[in-house]
């Protein structure tokens, strides 16, 4: 891997060893920086979890991606520099409160060397948090003006999320038991650019963490959120979207993609 490269697309000129600094470092840096996004599954696209193939895509091109590439990607990285990665099965819970299939989100657990405690890492979720969890903390976790927990049950953890009106949700569940990857993922990353129960495979989006909040493109509407407040501007044709797609995420679709 060329670290200096990656670093440059993370906007990211710190020193990088295995420790507490960096790592909270780059989740920020790779959340305000590099888009969760889905582009190619509307697009029709296969999406592959090689190493090669995520490299080309998030480095090269200039793009982002969703859990299976962003944090698998990530992972790379930081084993690179030295941190000890287990990547995690966990499970998306949908607005009726049921988890997802098995595999349906990765996850990474790091630990930091010859330093005590464990470090949920996610740059792959979303609308999420934006620097890592410790598993020690049994209380709220402040970021900016939302909160985060982890919850521990018999079976697995639960990551909820206090939102801007003070409500908490849950957002996943996950358990410790390392995996494999990309293997253990590939069914799952599969399923969400072909099913038609993933939401993945119902409209496009992509979306970047701010300084104030998040900006989101989908194919109708533009959703800015800045210090809590969120505004929507309604998008009005195609070249309307590719203007804004260019303006915010710094993409420009070829027309073989489009």
């Amino acid at each position: 891997m060329d670290i200096p490269l990656y670093l440059a697309r993370l906007h990211y000129d710190e020193p990088v060893k295995p420790d507490v600094q960096t790592l909270h470092g780059l989740q920020l840096a790779h959340m305000l920086h590099v888009p969760f996004e889905n582009l190619d599954i509307g697009l029709k696209r296969p999406i592959h979890l090689a190493e090669e193939s995520l490299w080309n895509k998030i480095i090269v091109q200039n793009r982002g991606g969703f859990c299976y590439e962003l944090n698998g990607m990530f992972a790379w990285l930081l084993k690179q520099i030295g941190f000890k990665v287990t990547y995690l099965n966990a499970r998306v819970y949908n607005r009726e409160g049921n988890p997802g299939i098995d595999f349906d989100h990765l996850a990474l657990l790091v630990l930091i060397p010859d330093e005590p405690g464990r470090w949920l890492v996610d740059v792959g979720f979303g609308d999420s948090f934006n620097e890592p969890l410790r598993f020690e903390e049994q209380g709220e976790q402040v970021q900016g003006l939302r909160s985060y927990r982890l919850e521990q049950t018999p079976e697995e953890y639960i990551v909820w999320q206090k939102d801007y009106a003070g409500v908490w949700e849950r957002q996943y569940c996950f358990d410790l038991q390392p995996r494999n990857f990309p293997v253990d993922y590939e069914a799952g990353c599969l399923y969400h650019q072909t099913s038609p129960q993933s939401s993945f495979t119902r409209g496009s989006i992509i979306s970047l963490a701010t300084p104030e909040g998040r900006i989101t493109l989908e194919e109708s509407r533009l959703i800015i959120t800045g210090n809590g407040r969120r505004s929507e501007h309604a998008i009005e044709n195609k070249v309307e979207y590719y203007a804004l797609l260019k303006q915010y995420f710094d993409i420009t679709l070829s027309k073989e993609q489009t």
